[in-house]
């Protein structure tokens, strides 16, 4: 188990590394993740070896959820006071990123001419 996370932590790293070293807009631990399975793909054994211990973390992955739940239940006073200014503001969040997103993809298919016919 130990070396599995050990694994796990050096290609972490490294995507980290890889990530910050070239100014990459994409997380280290994806770059990290994406050469992990990479690597299985040429190395088939290495995916078997590390597959209880991996198996295990997921089994157990909603138990990273908890401390976000226990958030949510420490502050209940804040959400029945703010509680629709909240939610207000993250709907009308999400309906602006949506928005700007729909914008960029609209002025970056105009710039280069793609859709006209």
């Amino acid at each position: 188990m130990i070396r599995v996370l050990a694994i796990l932590l050096v290609y972490q790293l490294a995507g980290e590394t890889v990530s910050r070293g070239l100014t990459l807009a994409v997380p280290g631990p994806v770059i990290g993740l994406a050469a992990l399975f990479v690597t299985f793909l040429v190395v088939p054994r290495l995916a078997d070896y590390m597959r209880e211990t991996v198996t295990g973390f997921l089994s157990h992955l909603s138990l990273l959820f908890v401390p976000a739940g226990v958030g949510v239940v420490a502050h209940l006073d804040a959400f029945a006071e703010y509680g629709v200014g909240l939610f207000v503001a993250l709907i009308g969040s999400t309906v602006l990123a949506i928005l700007a997103g729909v914008g960029a993809f609209l002025l970056v298919a105009k710039l280069t001419g793609v859709g006209d016919d």
